[in-house]
């Protein structure tokens, strides 16, 4: 009986899925694997810590909506990758983790670099195992992918023991058929009901989320609001999936305070959300006393929340769903200027921002010279802390998924390593990582790799050496901070030590300018601005006198 390698036969399992990267770095126990992909169609990318590896696995499923594979060796390798993991599964972002195991021959028993890591895996995935032997690969990857590509996608990981990795098996063994879940059409006797709820209400409103970019119903979104002439707001994770300068735009939920948007949603009785899942912003912000009756329309059904008490609830395909339910509404509302007076007010908070010329920078006026430089397309990584507060309030967005931001665990440090995923789903597309000085340290190390790589990415790094939004939490709660101060290397230097070009604003003219030679060229460019977080707490102090913003 002729054979082929066990390692090859993963190779040719994980093409026939389509992959096209897999992000990692080797060990001695998956050597065999790693040197297999030498010879296929698939790019290893090789990384410098394995929380990259992992979150440059989600980002690439987050935009293609195939899964990310990120590869790791066993022990420290294969935990390292949890927090990337995890990040994907709380951003319902398909991603399959592999790793290496021990032999079966001593998994059994105490032994070197033994743990547990199919249960260390299992809380943060949608699936954990182990493979028993090679013959098993072609069924456990087919099942992995599945798992975590179907609604509602997530992070799963499979351990493969060095010897099955290493093992022989049957050269007539080979991947098994990938099947494609087709959708479902949404229950005519849901839409009806959802029917009979907007044709009593008063100002329904709807809320898009994460789920309505992954199932491409940007356009589907857009007919609904037109056709009943409904105002829409988005998640922060759903930003673009409605377009920010549409005529019922109201803008995204999320900040820390009650924001315009919000008042959008105290007046609102009908709550119909569109794709959106709890863990993107707590329903109690947008329904506080419960009341509102809520009209779930997605592809599963919604997590229990006494503050999300569903009247309807359409499974389906959100699209399909979109069109049926217009249609079966034979009544149009009335936005009645809410929206363009949120807008307005959006519009107004930029545009003066664009004209603060103060050093240390104010974060508006970072947001507005990243808008003016960036394309409708092009994508902008907000890391978490300050940045992301900023950005996901004010930064104008109009095709899905062109503001990437972790919602779900909210994890500091993905946005390097994200923005080099990016740009290898969407080489023709600028990509720029905000990130806070903070957050950008904690997987600077990528650098190396995206100039190995050849990956042209900007990153811009807000320098306020703090850990601002701990700081801004702190001054709002306390009324003082501590413990939030340190000091950074120098950026330009740093760069320009892994290769990539360094840049420093040394003024607020300089920063549009900088930003947009450093996005045309062909090359990894930092660029480091200095930030004046002492807006943060007058932002807050002023959203939290509004009572009425109109």
């Amino acid at each position: 009986m002729s054979t082929q390698d066990a390692a090859r036969l993963l190779v040719r399992t994980l093409e026939a899925e389509g992959v096209e990267y897999v992000f990692g770095i080797p060990g001695e126990e998956n050597i065999h694997f790693v040197h297999a992909l030498k010879d296929s169609s698939i790019r290893y990318v090789l990384v410098r810590h394995e929380q990259a590896a992992a979150f440059m696995a989600e980002i690439y499923g987050r935009l293609t909506g195939r899964a990310g594979v990120a590869s790791a060796t066993l022990g420290p390798g294969a935990i390292n990758l949890q927090l990337g993991v995890a990040d994907a599964t709380t951003n319902s972002t398909p991603v399959v983790a592999i790793s290496a195991q021990v032999g079966l021959d001593r998994i059994y028993k105490e032994s070197h670099q033994i743990v547990d890591l199919v249960s260390l895996f299992r809380p943060i995935t949608k699936w954990s195992e182990l493979a028993p032997r090679a013959e098993a690969l072609p069924e456990m990857v087919r099942k992995a992918f599945k798992t975590a590509q179907t609604e509602r996608p997530g992070a799963v990981y499979l351990a493969i023991p060095e010897d099955v990795e290493s093992a022989k098996v049957s050269s007539e063994l080979g991947p098994l058929p990938v099947n494609v879940v087709r959708a479902q059409e949404p229950s005519p006797a849901q839409i009806a009901r959802a029917a009979d709820v907007l044709a009593t209400a008063r100002r329904p409103i709807v809320l898009a989320g994460h789920g309505a970019t992954r199932a491409g119903a940007s356009a589907a979104l857009r007919y609904f609001s037109e056709h009943l002439g409904l105002p829409v707001a988005t998640t922060f994770n759903g930003k673009g999936v409605f377009p920010d300068d549409h005529r019922n735009a109201l803008g995204a939920v999320g900040f820390m305070r009650h924001d315009y948007v919000n008042f959008g949603f105290d007046e609102a009785d009908v709550l119909i959300a569109v794709g959106y899942e709890l863990q993107e912003f707590d329903p109690v912000k947008v329904n506080p006393t419960a009341d509102k009756k809520i009209i779930h329309i997605h592809q599963f059904p919604a997590e229990v929340d006494d503050h999300y008490p569903v009247e309807v609830g359409i499974q389906g395909d959100i699209s399909s769903s979109l069109h049926t339910l217009a249609g079966s509404v034979h009544r149009r509302f009335d936005v009645n200027g809410t929206g363009e007076r949120i807008r307005q007010m959006l519009r107004e908070e930029l545009a003066e921002g664009a004209t603060e010329d103060g050093h240390p920078l104010s974060p508006r006026r970072i947001v507005a010279d990243i808008r003016a430089a960036m394309g409708r397309g092009d994508i902008v990584l907000a890391d978490t802390g300050a940045v992301k507060m900023w950005m996901a309030r004010m930064y104008p967005t109009y095709e899905p998924n062109t503001l990437l931001v972790s919602n779900g665990l909210s994890s500091m440090g993905f946005s390097v390593p994200g923005a080099i995923a990016a740009k290898l789903a969407h080489p023709n597309r600028k990509v720029l990582a905000a990130t806070g000085d903070g957050a950008f340290l904690m997987n600077s190390q990528e650098l190396e790799t995206a100039v190995r790589e050849n990956i042209p990415i900007t990153v811009l790094i807000w320098d306020d050496s703090a850990y601002g939004l701990i700081e801004w939490k702190m001054d709002l709660d306390l009324g003082e901070s501590s413990h939030i101060r340190f000091g950074n290397p120098d950026f330009v230097k740093y760069a320009e030590s892994f290769g990539a070009r360094g840049y420093r604003v040394g003024s607020a003219g300089e920063l549009l300018p900088t930003l947009r030679k450093a996005l045309a060229d062909d090359a990894v460019s930092v660029v480091t601005v200095p930030v004046d977080y002492s807006h943060n707490l007058q932002l807050t102090d002023k959203l939290g006198e509004l009572t009425d913003p109109f």
